[in-house]
C-alpha cells in the first residue's frame, strides 16, 4: 500500500524467519520478520503481526502447513521466504521448489495481500566447503525471480548485495543469519515494499577489518565441520528435522509488543 500502513502481517517460512542466529530459545527469538514488523509498526502502530514459520520446514511443507493458515488471517502485507532447506537436500530440483513458492505467491496475491520474498545470497563466500551449492543457489534466484515477476510480488535482492556474505552477517552455523544479518534483512525487505523512511543503506559494506590468516581459517572451517556440519549430516542420516515437534510462535495475528 502506498503509505506503508499495512494492518495485517503475516509471514511465512523456515528457521531464518523463525528467528534463529538473532536470540535463542531460553530467551527468544527475534529475527528479520520481527525486525520487518518493527519497521511497519513504526508507520503504521495498530499493525498485527503473525509468524507461521517453523525451522527445518522445506519448501512443500511451509506451503502444506502454512498457506492455509495465513490465508484464514487475511493478511494484507505477506513475507514468503523459503528453499535454503531444500538446497541442501540431494534431490534439489529448482523448478520445484521455486513452483512451491510460486503457488504461495499466487494464493496470497489474488487473496489481496502484498507479497515480498527475498533472494539468496552466494554460500560459497560464506562456507568455502559448500562450493557444489553455487549452481543451486544460482538456479533457485533465478527461478524465483521469474515467479515473483509473474505475481507482482516485490523481491529483496539480498542474494545481490556483496555484504550479504561478510561473515559478520552470519552466525557461527554458516546457515542462519546473525543478528546484524537480520537487521539487515528487515531493513532490505522495508525498501523493497518502498515504506517510508527507507531506503537502499542496508546494502551499504560493513567497516574494514584485517583478513583471516591462511591458519585460522583452517581451525575455523574444521570447528564448523565438527561443530555444525557433522550433526547436521547425522540428523539427516536419521532422518530426523530441527523443527520436529515445533509449532509456529506467533500463530495469531497480535500486535508486535505482545507475545
Amino acid at each position: 500500500m502506498p503509505n506503508g500502513e499495512y494492518l495485517r502481517y503475516v509471514a511465512l517460512g523456515d528457521s531464518q524467519t523463525e528467528g534463529l542466529g538473532d536470540g535463542d530459545d531460553t530467551v527468544g527469538l527475534r529475527g528479520f520478520a520481527d525486525r520487518f514488523a518493527e519497521h511497519l509498526t513504526a508507520v503504521n502502530p495498530s499493525l498485527l503481526y503473525a509468524n507461521l514459520a517453523v525451522r527445518g520446514r522445506l519448501a512443500h511443507q511451509v506451503r502444506a502447513e502454512q498457506l492455509g493458515p495465513a490465508l484464514a488471517l487475511r493478511p494484507d502485507l505477506a513475507t514468503v521466504v523459503a528453499g535454503v532447506n531444500d538446497l541442501l537436500r540431494p534431490g534439489f530440483d529448482a523448478a520445484r521448489v521455486a513452483g512451491e513458492l510460486e503457488e504461495m505467491f499466487a494464493a496470497l496475491t489474488a487473496a489481496g495481500a502484498r507479497v515480498v520474498t527475498v533472494t539468496f545470497p552466494d554460500v560459497t563466500k560464506i562456507a568455502p566447503l559448500a562450493r557444489p551449492l553455487a549452481p543451486r543457489v544460482t538456479a533457485l534466484n533465478a527461478h524465483v525471480r521469474a515467479a515473483a515477476a509473474r505475481h507482482g510480488v516485490a523481491v529483496a535482492e539480498t542474494g545481490r548485495a556483496a555484504v550479504s556474505t561478510d561473515p559478520r552477517m552470519w552466525s557461527s552455523d554458516r546457515l542462519h543469519a546473525a543478528p546484524l544479518g537480520h537487521v539487515r534483512i528487515a531493513a532490505a525487505l522495508a525498501h523493497a515494499v518502498r515504506l517510508p523512511g527507507s531506503d537502499d543503506s542496508w546494502t551499504h559494506p560493513l567497516p574494514p577489518r584485517p583478513a583471516p590468516t591462511a591458519v585460522r581459517t583452517a581451525v575455523a572451517e574444521a570447528r564448523w565441520v565438527a561443530g555444525f556440519l557433522g550433526p547436521w549430516l547425522a540428523r539427516r542420516l536419521r532422518g530426523a528435522s530441527s523443527g520436529d515437534g515445533r509449532v509456529a510462535k506467533r500463530p495469531e495475528l497480535a500486535p508486535l509488543t505482545r507475545a
